[in-house]
């Protein structure tokens, strides 16, 4: 019986980044869980890319993993992000000071090694009844395989577990994750003549000096389980331009908001598009497009729902929230209760420091075992 650590050095070793294909992660899976008795049923598509994308879900023995409607079940995505080619052993783990390193091996491998190690642990006699196992793909670039397994009906879960580092504290609350370009088009003329045209990128900094204004303002809702408490707004990166005695003629920015729960994820896309019609109403010379990329809300589940009591029992330690994205957003549109737990800090993930612990790995797989069964 393999411990959650024997999977991981063996799951870190397989590469995932979200352009490649996920199929060798699910290939590892399915043997491990099909030599326990458990079905799978794989849900695939293709990216832009034409790459093979793999979701799956995987049954107990004497249940059916094409019944949509289930009790309990564990999310994991199986990507990670692109990693430095100055971390040479980013594929290479090493267990050093009682952890384990490697890329993914917080986020997220290491919750998926646990949930393999759990389900080899539990006889079919003890485990629940409406249990699933659901491994997605492409989650670090906008959780586009669980939208995929939403749109296709494949699941409905009442309580949903989703894999994230959090430290084993049980995550009831996360903010949403909204994303829209804006594209701002002027005119172009030689520099030494500025009346002849209309630069884009002027017009940019001045609408850009309006959504910090109302960057301010959101800052006044807010909800306390957060830090920081209100729904944040970044421009992350800004194109323009052609030359530098050319005055420019387009200019694009990124806007990123992290809405806090109960708040419409389309509030600030509501916002950039009023503050669109005035500046375009201001100086008709310049035209304005809004492309909305993602939209998800934030969520929340109640500190006395039966799921989050029930681990905070286990785990003894108190319940947070997250200021990340996940699969939460867009499980909790189906789920009554959903939470976010794994094991491993977020602080260390998406860089060459990543690592888990492994005595966190250890309880995650108890934690694991004791909700799968009956």
């Amino acid at each position: 019986m393999k411990t959650a650590a024997d999977h991981l050095l063996e799951l870190v070793r397989i590469p995932s980044v979200s352009s490649q294909s996920n199929r060798t992660v699910i290939e590892y899976a399915e043997r491990s869980l099909q030599s326990k008795g458990w079905s799978t049923r794989r849900i695939a598509y293709h990216d832009p890319s034409a790459e093979e994308k793999i979701n799956l879900i995987a049954a107990p023995p004497t249940q059916d993993s094409a019944a949509r409607d289930v009790d309990l079940a564990f999310f994991c995505h199986t990507d990670t992000v692109p990693y430095s080619a100055e971390w040479p052993r980013a594929l290479d783990p090493f267990i050093k000071d009682g952890n384990l390193h490697g890329c993914g091996a917080c986020d997220v491998k290491g919750f998926l090694a646990c949930l393999l190690a759990a389900a080899e642990q539990i006889t079919p006699v003890n485990i629940a009844d409406g249990l699933r196992i659901v491994l997605t793909s492409d989650e670090e670039i906008g959780c586009i395989g669980t939208a995929h397994l939403l749109a296709a009906h494949a699941i409905k879960p009442r309580r949903a577990v989703i894999g994230e580092p959090t430290s084993l504290r049980v995550a009831r609350a996360g903010k949403g994750y909204c994303l829209a370009s804006i594209t701002i088009h002027g005119k172009e003329a030689h520099s030494a003549l500025p009346s002849s045209g209309a630069s884009a990128i002027y017009a940019a900094a001045r609408m850009i000096s309006v959504i910090e204004e109302f960057s301010n303002e959101l800052s006044q809702e807010q909800h306390n389980f957060f830090d920081p408490a209100f729904t944040t707004i970044n421009i992350g990166t800004i194109h323009g331009g052609t030359a530098k005695n050319i005055i420019p003629g387009q200019c694009e920015f990124m806007v990123e908001w992290r809405p806090i729960p109960g708040q419409p994820p389309d509030k600030v896309l509501d916002r950039l598009h009023r503050i669109v019609e005035r500046m375009k109403n201001a100086d008709p010379r310049f035209d304005y497009r809004i492309t909305a990329v993602r939209n998800q809300p934030g969520f929340e589940t109640l500190e006395d729902s039966q799921l989050v009591s029930t681990i905070k029992d286990i785990t003894g330690l108190l319940s947070t929230s997250i200021p990340f994205a996940s699969e939460a957003s867009l499980l909790s549109a189906i789920a009554n209760e959903v939470v976010v737990i794994g094991p491993g800090d977020m602080r260390s993930a998406h860089s060459n420091r990543e690592f888990v612990p492994l005595a966190e790995l250890d309880s995650a797989t108890r934690l694991a075992a004791t909700l799968m069964r009956r």
